[in-house]
């Protein structure tokens, strides 16, 4: 049986509490003042700046190999999964109230908070900082994996958001970012038999 999620709100940091049937690990979440609050840490991760673990779009394990003939959803028509837990990541590993974010709740993380490209604890990535109230979250840089290869860690970050693209069934939505000497921070298209990081959110 499910636990049920207590939520307390220390200094703009929401703790959730027994959210997943698999774990009694607490969840940070960070208010940015924005729609949803993120998560601390990525799915699979230990810490802020660990890299956790990496997901094809729509599956929620990790895995050896990430290949389109491997993948449940590559060419499957779909819609938004956020809150599904057969196929968010966030969901079926955290619980509660934890999911994936959708396209616009990235986006609008990108237009409300300022990027900034440090270094924590060794692994490079984003200071993600809210416009809104001054509080932030780290993203790190942690690559992808095509196949069986782990590819641009350190230089690259990708996170997955739970929307489809509408038009081709092979892709889906990310959130994609590369060192700030490249400038590159956008929502693209991504084939989704490859493997990315999942940051949840929470209401």
């Amino acid at each position: 049986m499910k636990k049920s999620t207590l939520i307390a709100t220390i200094a703009g940091v929401s703790l959730a509490v027994g959210c997943s049937s698999k774990t009694d690990v607490k969840h940070e979440a960070v208010d940015l003042g924005l729609s949803v609050k993120w998560a601390t840490c990525n799915v699979g991760a230990s810490s802020p700046s660990d890299y956790g673990d990496y997901f094809a779009w729509g599956e929620i394990t990790p895995k050896a190999d990430y290949t389109q003939e491997n993948s449940n959803t590559f060419d499957k028509n779909m819609k938004n999964i956020a809150g599904n837990p057969e196929y968010d990541a966030a969901c079926a590993n955290w619980g509660g109230s934890w999911r994936m974010p959708t396209q616009a709740e990235m986006e609008e993380l990108v237009d409300n908070c300022t990027w900034t490209w440090t270094s924590r604890d060794g692994h490079n990535g984003y200071e993600v900082t809210s416009k809104i109230n001054g509080n932030s979250i780290f993203l790190p840089a942690a690559g992808l994996y095509n196949e069986s290869s782990l590819d641009y860690a350190g230089v690259i970050g990708g996170y997955w958001s739970s929307t489809p693209f509408e038009i081709d069934t092979q892709y889906a939505r990310i959130l994609d970012f590369a060192s700030d000497d490249s400038g590159d921070l956008l929502m693209h298209l991504e084939y989704r038999n490859y493997g990315y990081s999942v940051r949840p959110v929470s209401e």
